[in-house]
């Protein structure tokens, strides 16, 4: 079940705009899993004729291949106007729209009008385009009077590629901390309370119960969720956490990592990218910007991943999650010897 099936089940409208990368073939496109409307690539930016083994890159309209290898610079622009376009055409009914920006994925681009426009080079100006296009869409939810009762949420997938996440160590594809932890803004005027921040774990994956909850949709019960409701944490973000252990699978599902409470115990070594040094097996700390050397003994080490390995599913699965109030407490690795923090060098990181 997909967020827009879930959606459709209550009446909403349903649109999506940008990178799909869930299968190009017709049985697979968003339209096909529960999308009113399509627009945008069906797979990532840089799988693209020049590629060897990749076809020209297209852009879809629907179902319909409207364009190949379309001028990366205007995606951006191009996706920005077409979810301004939906906002109006809908706005006497309840709709869902999910814009997955290409940008900033990498090659990155940017229209003539942001080229330029940062201290940070084309990459910092992809970011500039699309703060841009997300005051488009605000501005035109405030025009139309929709800003007050439309829920918005601003997100991110995973940490940065080839480049480092300070103050975490790690990037895209560890199960280090720069490689999972993300910002995430979420606003909902009444529901949501203004200028507050909650600290609790969450993911991705509890997008689509808490979307059902707040618009009343049902869930299945033939299958297992892995995602859990986060509206309680919406209207408080002191609330209890909603879940109290999160495993993290290599690419070829094996248990890398457990965390449960402010402990996050590596099983095995994580994959070193970029230089990265050897890490010792668990992390504490308070607060994210602190490197305590604080261990656990062997035996203790073990006991516990018995205990969260007896919690999992054949598939991999977790189960009998509680909820623990100890899981607002951030976690970082913590090197052998304590370094520096990395700083970007002048003008910014080489795109």
């Amino acid at each position: 079940m997909t967020l827009a099936e879930v959606a459709k089940s209550r009446g909403y409208e349903t649109m999506m705009i940008g990178k799909w990368h869930l299968g190009h073939l017709p049985e697979f496109l968003p339209t096909r899993q529960g999308f009113d409307h399509y627009f945008g690539l069906p797979y990532s930016n840089d799988m693209m004729k020049s590629r060897a083994g990749f076809p020209p890159l297209p852009l879809y309209r629907d179902e319909q291949v409207i364009e190949t290898e379309p001028d990366q610079s205007q995606l951006t622009r191009r996706y920005t106007e077409e979810a301004v376009q939906f906002v109006r055409s809908h706005r006497e009914q309840p709709f869902f729209l999910y814009l997955p920006y290409t940008m900033i994925h990498a090659p990155v681009a940017a229209s003539a009008n942001f080229k330029g426009k940062s201290a940070q080079g084309l990459l910092g100006d992809s970011v500039e385009e699309i703060d841009w296009s997300v005051g488009q869409i605000m501005g035109t939810l405030k025009e139309l009077g929709l800003d007050e009762r439309t829920l918005v949420i601003f997100t991110s997938d995973n940490g940065p590629a080839g480049r480092p996440a300070p103050p975490f160590s790690g990037n895209k594809t560890t199960n280090l901390e720069g490689g999972v932890r993300e910002p995430c803004l979420m606003r909902w005027p009444g529901r949501i309370p203004a200028g507050t921040t909650c600290d609790r774990i969450a993911g991705n994956i509890d997008v689509l119960p808490t979307l059902a909850k707040v618009i009343g949709a049902q869930v299945p019960t033939d299958r297992i969720l892995d995602g859990r409701d986060l509206s309680p944490l919406l209207a408080d973000p002191s609330a209890p956490p909603v879940r109290d252990t999160h495993l993290y699978v290599t690419a070829s599902q094996k248990l890398e990592a457990i965390r449960q409470g402010k402990w996050k115990l590596f099983l095995i070594e994580p994959a070193k990218r970029k230089g990265e040094p050897s890490r010792p097996a668990l992390s504490l700390s308070t607060s994210r910007r602190t490197w305590p050397n604080t261990t656990m003994s062997r035996r203790s080490t073990r006991k516990w991943s018995r205990s969260c390995d007896r919690r999992r599913r054949p598939d991999g699965r977790n189960w009998r999650r509680t909820s623990d109030q100890s899981e607002s407490v951030a976690m970082v690795w913590t090197p052998p010897n304590p370094r520096p923090r990395p700083r970007p060098p002048p003008g910014g990181y080489p795109t």
